[in-house]
């Protein structure tokens, strides 16, 4: 009798050891793609950000033009864009849709916007652009270094068809209509 509960026991404990390795395997994967990303955007190399979209993505907006605007914001001389950190909030379990696995994954990224090379109205524009976007608690003006410092809450859904090699989607409220053809239902209902 102590046997079989001893037997029982490893079992339970082996079976619970690898759903939580799993679990821990897809969002350490998801993770890793994330911050591939957003490493990307901060050493400005455009081609290979827009290499980790989901091609989809593309099916909804133009990617010449999306292209364009990544360059016109990370690569502007008026505007130094750089990013400082990158922080999760969390990473949401995998959903396997038609073949396809859907992670939402939230996260804070840290920004600088450089705009020392501008007049105090186009830098109180940027101002009130940046409060808007991501919240006036968000965004902070650092006088010394003539920057803005932002704490941008971000959303991103992971995709994958084997859970090893994740692209990502923008789950931006500025896409949500692009979306609808892009993201499942399931997904875009919990956005």
């Amino acid at each position: 009798m102590k046997t079989k509960f001893i037997t029982t026991l490893f079992i339970i404990f082996s079976l619970t050891s690898f759903a939580q390795k799993k679990v821990n395997t897809d969002d350490q994967a998801i993770r890793k793609s994330m911050v591939y990303f957003a490493n990307t955007i901060k050493y400005k190399k455009l081609d290979q950000t827009i290499d980790a979209i989901y091609p989809k993505f593309f099916t909804a907006v133009n990617k010449d033009q999306f292209t364009q605007m990544l360059n016109m914001t990370y690569n502007n001389p008026f505007v130094k864009i750089d990013v400082l950190d990158m922080k999760f909030i969390s990473v949401g379990k995998p959903e396997l849709i038609d073949g396809e696995n859907f992670s939402i994954t939230s996260y804070y990224l840290k920004l600088k916007a450089d705009v020392s090379s501008m007049n105090e109205e186009m830098k109180k524009s940027i101002s009130e652009m940046l409060a808007k976007k991501y919240g006036k608690n968000s965004v902070e003006y650092i006088a010394k270094d003539g920057a803005y410092v932002i704490n941008a809450p971000m959303k991103m859904v992971a995709v994958s068809k084997d859970k090893k090699n994740w692209k990502v989607v923008f789950a931006d409220a500025e896409y949500k209509k692009q979306l609808t053809k892009v993201l499942p239902k399931k997904i875009l209902d919990k956005l």
